[in-house]
């Protein structure tokens, strides 16, 4: 979510810089993802300059084009050649000089001095859509004659620069998904070293012109609408919105619609709260109804797009049909149009569950959708309602003709809490002193109702929808103080303990250095995840999911199976920046769901394992002129995942190998113990429907290892130790014609098979498919090692080997000799 830093400074006044922002707002939860420089107009008009046409006459060598010289406020007139049938002499015009950019788009294009059929053209004079001021390309920009030759298009056209703060909102944070939240944190921080508070705008001045237009509600489902509110507007007039209210939407990515629209969103980002507004013509019946319709109803939202409702979708309806699925997205035929004269503003709180589930049936994801799903203040309704209100009767003229309208059955209390200083203190780890702590409590606007020597008793206002607990507010305590401000003791107190021989933690470091080592960055993905990655799945499906009761995002539903989602997210998210050639690896555990009918024993319901996850996609080798550029594969992944098990003792030696695939993985290998009891790794190729579904590119290979069989298997390996021989090695390559479902490690177990004393190690070294080769078959070069620790080997002893080792592949393999 973006806020932008001169829309905030208008609730809280400081003087910190945007960069000072970022680190309070980091340490006070608020994670600052970038921070951007943002102009009104792209390019901020730097280069374009005011000038006036003084000649004008028809190009020597052209139809079509004009010369003409333009006084731009220097000493020389700039000669300019212009293809616009409209200039003429005597004109006020937009000039961009040599070396000024101008934006289409995402395009570029740099003004260069010229001839243009043999006339010199130093600049250009611009129409309106070439400078991002309007859309008209008829011929130039005339303007009007006072306008003043030389100066800056930029203060000509009143060009606003900003910075946008993108915030990396969590889900329990939905407090801050606004620039109110943003300044209420704010000035609680800064509010612990000087007298600052943040403001709201005042809406003390609304009142009811008449009543000219009452429209009636039904709440026919309170279980999903707690409150909902609204009042008519008569008589707006339906225009564009004036620069500061279009330059503070463009400021965080939105672009302008129309007055009305415009001021929904602007109160939508300024206060939190969603609002609708409905051309009070299409309310059929003249009543609102929220209600669910019957399952199958057709409606059509205002993307063009017919969706088939679901019976528990919530429905905002008129007296015959449906007009918005409430909280996600508005109808077709009821949005505000140039032709809209009276409205009907919405301001509402529905139920998280409810909203969560509709937007996920529907694909739909919408700043509306997206603030309801987390949780909005339901005290919030009515000042959301008259400030909108308000704004619409001072751009968009009309007005107020009805009485707020609210229903609002059962109201909801604030959270009481108990909270000990004792407790503060032993989870922050410092003592804040009991002032300190209750004047960051009243800045994040949470009551205190008693105090006692012991602690208090507070009442958390309902926009905190995750604070009900007391390590909730001791959390909130300790954000709004500063993590950083907590000191590291400087001594740390330890004790010796026995350390069992096969230490999981540091079977854990030594596996993270070595891939560390060998180009890896390790990640961490958050173990909720989303319940769509499950519900349709064969490998991992929803029988066995960990679902939470009350998750609070569809995305953090349910408890992970697998670290392949989480990777894939991490993927895609590089990829998108830039950043498409990736080693990356993961420790975490993954959760299981034992059957559907829960035992007695809350224990034997679950399962909890630990993996390591291994990702590589892209390039193999970072770009250079020394290294030819190649595509990762599939084997460059298997030999670092078998390097690690060979340094955790499991080499080839001891495991099988089984092809696998399925609907994750298209093609791979599973290695296990030679007795089959326990799955160690499995390595393949990610499918490439899946990479589909997260827009990834380039293909991806994982490696998932089983760390709790790792560790078990580590603690029957034993080091052996054997003297270096001082024998040679001899190597001897065969080149074997093989069926295409042969793989490498049947004829490794093979040929250790045949010779278990001298054979030292079996290679695969390359494999080629095409011509000179029948289809349906493959070309292995195979190297074999050999050594005698006793004696120097002849090439009698060594012959002799080989054509066992031949017979054999042809025999078992139907291998032939190349």
């Amino acid at each position: 979510m973006k806020i932008s830093y001169k829309w905030l400074k208008d609730y809280i006044n400081t003087d910190l810089t945007p960069q000072q922002l970022e680190e309070v707002l980091t340490q006070t939860g608020l994670e600052v993802g970038g921070i951007e420089e943002v102009e009104s107009i792209k390019g901020g008009l730097r280069g374009l300059v005011i000038g006036e046409v003084v000649t004008c006459e028809k190009h020597s060598n052209s139809d079509h084009l004009s010369k003409t010289t333009v006084n731009v406020g220097s000493s020389d007139l700039l000669p300019i050649v212009c293809g616009a049938p409209n200039v003429a002499a005597g004109q006020k015009v937009v000039v961009a000089t040599v070396g000024t950019t101008l934006y289409n788009g995402d395009d570029e294009f740099v003004i260069k001095r010229a001839k243009i059929r043999g006339e010199e053209s130093q600049g250009m004079i611009c129409a309106e859509d070439e400078i991002g001021v309007g859309e008209s390309h008829d011929g130039i920009m005339v303007l009007p004659e006072d306008s003043l030759v030389g100066t800056p298009a930029s203060e000509f056209f009143n060009v606003e620069s900003d910075y946008a703060i993108e915030i990396d909102l969590t889900p329990n944070r939905i407090d801050g998904a606004s620039h109110i939240g943003v300044a209420r944190d704010l000035a609680a921080y800064l509010k612990q070293e000087k007298d600052i508070s943040y403001t709201k705008p005042s809406v003390d001045h609304f009142k009811v012109d008449d009543h000219s237009l009452e429209i009636p509600v039904e709440v026919a489902n309170p279980e999903a609408c707690p409150r909902y509110s609204g009042v008519t507007i008569s008589g707006v007039e339906i225009k564009e919105s004036p620069d500061w209210l279009q330059n503070r939407l463009k400021a965080i990515g939105l672009s302008p619609i129309n007055n009305v629209v415009d001021i929904t969103n602007y109160v939508l980002f300024e206060t939190g709260q969603p609002l609708h507004a409905f051309d009070a013509k299409e309310i059929a019946g003249n009543k609102v109804i929220v209600k669910t319709l019957s399952p199958g109803t057709k409606f059509v939202t205002l993307d063009e797009e017919e969706r088939e409702l679901h019976e528990d979708d919530l429905m905002i309806c008129n007296a015959e049909e449906g007009m918005c699925i409430g909280g996600v997205f508005g109808g077709i035929k009821s949005g505000v149009k140039e032709s809209t004269v009276n409205i009907f503003l919405e301001s509402a709180c529905f139920d998280p569950v409810f909203i969560r589930k509709t937007a996920r049936r529907h694909g739909l994801n919408t700043d509306a959708s997206f603030r309801f799903e987390r949780g909005t203040d339901p005290n919030g309704v009515i000042y959301a309602l008259k400030r909108a209100a308000m704004l619409i009767k001072e751009i968009a003229g009309g007005k107020i003709s009805s009485e707020i309208v609210d229903i609002y059955p059962n109201p909801i209390d604030d959270f009481k809490v108990e909270v000990s200083y004792a407790n503060i203190k032993r989870l922050i780890g410092k003592d804040l002193g009991a002032e300190r702590i209750k004047l960051i409590l009243k800045g994040l606007e949470i009551k205190i109702n008693e105090e006692t020597e012991s602690g208090l008793s507070l009442s958390v206002p309902p926009y905190r929808v995750d604070v009900k607990r007391e390590a909730d507010v001791i959390e909130e305590i300790l954000r709004i103080y500063g993590y950083n401000n907590i000191e590291i003791p400087s001594l740390v107190n330890a004790s010796l303990q026995y350390s069992p021989l096969h230490d999981p933690v540091k079977i854990r470091r030594v596996m993270a250095e070595t891939l560390t080592a060998q180009g890896f960055n390790e990640i961490w993905s958050n173990s909720l995840t989303k319940a769509s990655y499950y519900e349709n799945g064969e490998t991992f499906n929803d029988e066995h999911t960990v679902k939470l009761f009350n998750p609070l995002s569809n995305d953090l539903g349910v408890m992970r199976q697998t670290l392949l989602f989480g990777g894939l997210e991490a993927i895609a998210y590089n990829a998108n920046r830039q950043n498409a050639d990736l080693r990356l690896y993961e420790f975490g555990n993954c959760y299981f769901l034992n059957g559907l009918e829960l035992k007695e024993d809350i224990m034997k319901n679950f399962r909890e394992e630990e993996h390591l996850a291994i990702f590589i996609s892209g390039q193999k080798e970072k770009e250079s002129w020394t290294v030819p550029q190649s595509e990762s594969t599939f084997f460059q992944l298997k030999s670092y995942a078998e390097g690690l098990l060979t340094k955790m003792g499991l080499n080839a030696d001891k495991l099988t190998t089984e092809s696998f695939s399925n609907e994750l993985i298209s093609e791979g290998i599973v290695l296990s113990t030679k007795n089959g009891t326990r799955k160690v790794a499995e390595i393949g190729i990610v499918h490439p429907k899946l990479r589909k579904q997260f827009e990834i590119e380039n293909s991806v290979f994982y490696a998932d290892l089983s760390m709790d069989n790792i560790i078990l298997e580590q603690k029957n390996n034993k080091t052996l130790f054997s003297e270096l021989s001082k024998y040679p090695e001899v190597r001897r390559d065969l080149a074997l014609l093989l069926n295409k479902d042969v793989q490498f490690g049947q004829i490794r177990d093979l040929a250790f098979k045949v010779e278990k004393k001298l054979l030292r190690s079996v290679d695969l070294f390359d494999v080629y498919e095409g011509k000179g080769v029948p289809e349906g078959k493959k070309s292995y070069a195979v190297s074999f090692t050999l050594r005698d620790d006793e004696k120097t080997l002849k090439d009698k002893q060594i012959d002799k080997i080989m054509q066992k080792l031949i017979f054999l592949f042809d025999k078992e393999l139907d291998a032939k000799l190349r």
